[in-house]
């Protein structure tokens, strides 16, 4: 298992994905939406990074459909919605302003689904008016995800650039589907740990019970996120699913649950030695500590637990 690590490359596979059709994953509740989540956690135990950049076009492929929208041909896309620390864009007089953080492939994807307060607008990232910040990413783990900051400095939006009526992003049934499909690279990028890992032991001449029993832990953790996710993606398939976000809340805390355990142990199995030696194994666990941080653990675990409190039982 070897990385991409860098950036370049990184956008090169995916354009090349893109191309060859591997990005043309079934639409979520159309059916197979267990197969796209699958198809998003390989990505994600072969590369977090390049994973992440899948899944945001994929996602915003899908946000298209859900509009009744065609995506630009042969475009890569990028889904940009953060709103972190008060910053944030947004549509006022026609034009498009204000500074987004976390936009993954700022630097090469050519369109992005940006969230503008209650709007959701598609850009052509070529336009004029649009600068990337970069010094704003400085951590190690998913450096190669091209993540910065993109301000909009008053970019003219036609109003066939505007995507569904004001608020129609996050009230859509979509919105908690494509939350779920993070979790499913989340899942991945532990897979891609724990895989190293069994390489790992496999390859030494003795093996301790206490790293089998890390081992075994991983596994089991993993396992039982990956049946939360199938049984949510059968809902939502078969019309049962009554809260999708819910249903999405509860498949995010189950993998960050998981991803959880895999940081842990890990490192105990192997010892020092990959983690200072091994640039493949170091920057796999710094992806997957920086990537699941999407998910704002005690806070949303108290979301959820708000939900279960004052609703019915699924």
């Amino acid at each position: 298992m070897t990385s991409l690590l860098e950036t370049p490359a990184v956008a090169a596979e995916l354009r090349r994905l893109a191309e060859d059709g591997a990005l043309d994953l079934p639409l979520p509740g159309g059916g197979h939406t267990g197969d796209r989540w699958s198809a998003l956690a390989d990505l994600g135990g072969r590369d977090l990074a390049l994973a992440r950049l899948a899944e945001g076009h994929t996602d915003a492929l899908a946000v298209l459909a859900e509009a009744g929208r065609d995506p630009a041909p042969g475009a890569l896309y990028g889904v940009w919605a953060a709103k972190s620390g008060g910053t944030g864009a947004r549509l006022a007089g026609g034009e498009l302003s204000g500074t987004v953080r976390f936009c993954s492939g700022a630097h090469f994807l050519d369109r992005a689904v940006v969230a503008a307060g209650d709007h959701l607008v598609e850009v052509d990232l070529a336009r004029a008016g649009i600068t990337r910040d970069e010094e704003s990413w400085q951590a190690i783990g998913m450096a190669a995800s091209d993540s910065a900051d993109v301000t909009f400095h008053g970019v003219p939006v036609e109003p066939g650039e505007i995507i569904g009526p004001p608020g129609w992003y996050v009230s859509r049934s979509g919105f908690a589907r494509g939350g779920c499909g993070v979790a499913a690279v989340w899942l991945g990028g532990c897979d891609g740990v724990v895989g190293y890992v069994t390489a790992h032991l496999r390859a030494r001449d003795h093996v301790d019970e206490h790293q089998l029993a890390h081992l075994g832990a991983m596994h089991t953790a993993i396992r039982a996120a990956e049946a939360v996710l199938r049984q949510a993606a059968h809902a939502i398939d078969e019309g049962t699913d009554t809260d999708p976000p819910r249903t999405a809340a509860t498949c995010r805390a189950a993998v960050e649950r998981a991803t959880t355990e895999v940081l842990d142990r890990a490192p105990k199995v192997t010892g020092p030695t990959p983690l200072c030696r091994d640039r493949d194994f170091a920057q796999r666990l710094a992806d997957l500590l920086v990537y699941v941080r999407q998910h704002h653990a005690e806070r949303d675990l108290a979301a959820l637990g708000r939900t279960v409190l004052d609703g019915v039982d699924q």
